[in-house]
């Protein structure tokens, strides 16, 4: 009977060992694909409120289910970007635009222009026909109104503030050229027509181009609105090359081989002239992309505390700027330089956060660390902490080799106007 006893109490034993072999092997496999699911981060429980908290509900849509792109066996890269486009569907609006950042009441023409690229990018041509019929549904009402453009800024419920923005209308005119060389070259053509007006309307007797407009006055002209603008407007005629004579005589350092941002200021430089310049003009060297090594510098991320390496904004180099490197990453695709491109590629990677609203969702915050944006301005709060649209856009078209100034970059300049040469 003891023998009985004994061999019971064995075989229990046994039996317990296998049962908490079994919990530990399903818990490891349950910990390892949610590492997978969002670039290696834990993604926390999915909130239930799905409700904006300006009280304008997400658009639904293939983003709002769980666990979309969890597939251990697909490819990392490939799942990256479902998780980096569902957060894209997931803060559309039923009005079509996306907000600024996560959970936020700003909304913004730049980073729906973004939004709308990265929907062309990945196929998505549905979602990015819901920001673009939105504007082409002011086209009268906005954009040929007044001093004419689109607002810089809205609310979530459309109405708008702020300037009208140079670079802002020309990113728009961007999507809007690639909707047309992807979809259809019809559906925006009125909106591409009315908005190419606008911008050429900008051009000063010196070339140059005003940078909009701040109710009746004119905001002072910038090179990066420039550089937008040459983008944008197809083709190539007098206003292309009055703009060309502008830059040469009025923004460029002939001994730098550089386009100046800010003449005779601290600041005579900036990142994104490097990285547009470089996929705007024809045969444009590739040392400006060496040359943006002057903003290079480490930080360690305000999520997470991670070292990452990448690029500022300007020559104070207190933040690695995500959008920027994003940016730079493109340019160096375009130049064929693999190595520089996987390796900042892989810097921007690390700081993948997962969302705080939506499951299997991630995206990147728009600093690594709290500091300044061109020149002296601080970034505003949760800068380096909420995801945003601008830098998860730049991360989605760099994954996927994306260049959004590509459909109109072979535009048959003269080689006597290129003076960078």
């Amino acid at each position: 009977m003891q023998g009985v006893k004994t061999m019971e109490y064995i075989l229990i034993r046994h039996m317990r060992n296998f049962l908490k072999f079994i919990f530990l092997v399903v818990l490891s496999l349950t910990v390892s694909l949610s590492v997978l699911s969002c670039g290696e981060k834990d993604i926390p429980p999915h909130n239930t409120d799905q409700n904006d908290p300006s009280g304008d509900e997400p658009k639904p849509g293939d983003g709002d289910k769980p666990g979309d792109g969890d597939n251990p066996g697909e490819n990392p890269e490939t799942a990256e970007i479902k998780q980096l486009e569902a957060w894209l569907e997931n803060i559309q609006l039923k009005n079509g635009l996306l907000t600024s950042v996560e959970s936020g009441n700003n909304v913004s023409l730049y980073d729906n222009a973004l939004a709308a690229l990265a929907f062309i990018a990945t196929g998505h041509y549905d979602r990015a026909e819901a920001i673009l019929d939105y504007f082409n549904s002011r086209v009268k009402s906005e954009l040929c109104n007044g001093t004419g453009g689109y607002y810089q800024f809205r609310s979530v419920n459309g109405v708008p503030s702020g300037n009208r923005w140079l670079g802002d209308n020309a990113w728009l005119l961007i999507a809007i050229n690639n909707y047309a060389a992807k979809v259809d070259p019809d559906r925006y053509s009125t909106m591409q027509k009315e908005l190419d007006g606008w911008i050429r309307s900008l051009q000063d007797t010196d070339g140059g181009l005003w940078g909009g407009t701040d109710g009746a006055k004119v905001i002072a002209k910038n090179t990066e609105g420039m550089i937008d603008a040459y983008s944008a407007v197809c083709g190539y005629d007098d206003f292309h090359k009055k703009l060309l004579s502008h830059l040469r005589t009025k923004r460029y350092d002939n001994r730098d081989g550089l386009l100046v941002s800010w003449p005779g200021n601290k600041y005579k430089y900036a990142l994104d002239n490097h990285s547009w310049g470089y996929c705007t003009f024809e045969d444009f060297p590739t040392s400006v992309l060496d040359k943006a090594s002057m903003y290079l510098n480490t930080q360690k991320t305000t999520v997470g505390g991670i070292t990452v390496t990448g690029f500022a904004p300007d020559i104070d180099r207190d933040i690695v700027w995500l959008e920027g490197t994003g940016q730079m990453v493109v340019a160096y695709r375009k130049a064929g330089d693999k190595a520089n491109a996987d390796k900042y590629l892989a810097e921007m990677k690390k700081t993948l956060i997962p969302s705080q609203r939506y499951d299997n969702c991630c995206g990147l915050p728009y600093s690594s660390n709290p500091g300044t944006t061109y020149a002296s301005s601080q970034l505003w709060s949760g800068a380096d902490t909420n995801i945003c649209v601008s830098s998860t856009a730049w991360y989605i078209f760099a994954l996927l080799g994306f260049d959004p100034m590509e459909v109109t970059y072979s535009r048959g300049t003269p080689a006597s106007d290129k003076f960078w040469l």
